[in-house]
């Protein structure tokens, strides 16, 4: 069997948070790491949405990313190094990223650049809004690997695309354009960026937010 590959260790946090008046900026900070979603990086985004969730004065949120990519899924360096499977599973279920992301409804907005892969499909696809640079790509390689979407994606793809679209890009694990994804719906806007999702200019939108509407 294939051995797992020894984890790499970081002198900087996977995310970091700054807040800015109603704003809260949550940016993935592992660009050496093409912004892998590991352990740590998934609990410091599940504390930085539940700080959102909980925190009345926030009234936006925005996920963005350092680096050329946004991405790129699962961090291969943890598969299969759980002792506890079931553990594993329910820290997961119990702390879902998505699932809070879900829940801040129209709040949230994800602004997408370069590769995005796997769980950086699966995530974005939750929040209220979705600003893709136009030369993003976006793929699902789970099925390939022996796995389904274990990010949300199940859920997330679903209800922004549809089963049978969710259902393409997940089987064929064909990577598609920004354009393509606009087209179906898994992204609400294309903007250019400066090569860092963090480099958007801001617009009204963000600016405003859509504060007035509930959660789902």
């Amino acid at each position: 069997a294939r051995r797992p590959r020894p984890a790499r260790t970081f002198s900087s946090p996977a995310v970091r948070v700054a807040r800015d008046s109603d704003l809260l900026r949550v940016t993935l900070a592992r660009p050496e790491n093409r912004n892998a979603f590991s352990t740590e990086m998934r609990e410091a985004l599940f504390e930085a949405m539940i700080t959102a969730r909980l925190d009345t004065t926030i009234g936006r949120v925005v996920i963005d990313a350092d680096g050329p990519v946004f991405s790129s899924g699962g961090d291969l360096a943890e598969f299969g190094t759980s002792s506890d499977v079931i553990g594993a599973h329910q820290i997961r279920t119990r702390r879902s990223v998505g699932a809070l992301i879900a829940a801040l409804g129209t709040r949230v907005t994800v602004h997408v650049h370069g590769t995005c892969v796997g769980a950086g499909v699966e995530l974005p696809a939750f929040a209220g809004h979705v600003v893709a640079d136009p030369e993003t790509t976006f793929r699902l390689p789970e099925i390939a690997m022996g796995l389904i979407p274990g990010a949300g994606g199940t859920v997330s793809l679903t209800r922004r695309i549809g089963r049978q679209r969710a259902a393409r890009l997940a089987i064929s694990g064909a990577p598609i354009s920004a354009a393509e994804a606009f087209a179906i719906g898994l992204v609400d806007e294309l903007r250019p960026s400066n090569g860092s999702s963090n480099g958007y200019a801001e617009t009204p939108r963000d600016a405003e937010g859509q504060k007035d509407t509930p959660d789902p």
